[in-house]
């Protein structure tokens, strides 16, 4: 049995159908089991938090792997309730999704966040496998609403580049990692294939639905008024802010050949992320 947490979730609910369709036997842990639609009468289910320790034993027993998300400024945390309970339960197997930030230079918050998460479940004698992306593609869904409302997006990036990664890849190198042998102890750092400015994501964003849009380089002060409203907690603007700062001067991803190399095929294009997921931006 495999547990997959965080399926409501674009990479989590990747990995869980991925792991479906290939007939392996899953469980999802979610918060809320309604917001599993569909997915949830595929699969067991069941309810817990992972930031309430006390409501993940039921989630673990009898799995022998699982995939962790954990997300925000308590996420060690939450990798470390989780890996607790896997220990306790027997699990054989830990696939955590952790972030490209924590082999990156110099040094800032999302990175630590993810480290300290990451030697969390490392210190729980529990053989494991870090997979660590950049840029996801489905951040640019966050650019739905002002595209819809205003034609714009707006961004204090200027014009660097990151190499946005599909997250049906980041799933299928979990998959990867959690059902075939030789992936423990291993570090699989992810990117796309492409390097893509945000004005240029934009501007595929705007072929896509037929519908020219704008790009607008903000300031720092704005990015973070805007994250304000959107009611964004002080310490994840901050973090956010600091990653933003580094990606625009010139510090964004590098090339990475691991889904080529894991999967024997190439990593999907943004494009083909956004084949799937145009009507977002509609």
């Amino acid at each position: 049995m495999i547990l997959v947490t965080g399926a409501t979730g674009n990479v989590g609910g990747a990995v869980l159908e991925q792991l479906v369709e290939a007939g392996q036997p899953v469980r999802a842990l979610v918060r809320d089991p309604a917001r599993l639609g569909e997915r949830g009468g595929k699969v067991a289910v069941v309810q817990g938090d992972l930031s309430k320790p006390e409501t993940l034993d039921a989630a673990f027993a009898g799995a022998d792997r699982a995939f962790l998300v954990c997300a925000g400024g308590d996420l060690p945390e939450l990798a470390g309730n989780a890996a607790g309970a896997a220990k306790k339960a027997g699990v054989k197997h830990i696939v955590l999704l952790s972030s490209s930030s924590v082999v990156s230079a110099p040094d800032i918050q999302i990175g630590r966040w993810h480290r300290e998460a990451e030697a969390r479940v490392k210190s729980s004698g529990v053989s494991w496998t870090m997979i660590q992306p950049g840029g996801f593609a489905s951040n640019t869904l966050q650019w739905a609403g002002s595209i819809k409302a205003q034609g714009a997006v707006f961004q204090p990036l200027g014009d660097a580049k990151t190499r946005p990664i599909d997250e049906r890849d980041i799933a299928a190198v979990a998959v990867k990692a959690l059902t075939s042998a030789g992936h423990e102890g291993k570090e699989y750092v992810l990117a796309g294939p492409e390097a893509l400015s945000a004005a240029e994501q934009v501007a595929k964003i705007g072929a896509a639905i037929g519908r020219p849009l704008r790009y607008v380089d903000v300031s720092e002060d704005a990015a973070r008024e805007q994250m304000t409203k959107a009611g964004l907690p002080e310490v994840f603007i901050r973090a956010v802010l600091e990653a933003f700062a580094l990606i625009r001067v010139g510090n964004g991803e590098e090339p990475s050949p691991t889904v080529e190399e894991l999967l024997g095929r190439r990593a999907r294009t943004f494009d083909e992320w956004l084949e799937r997921h145009v009507e977002a931006f509609r």
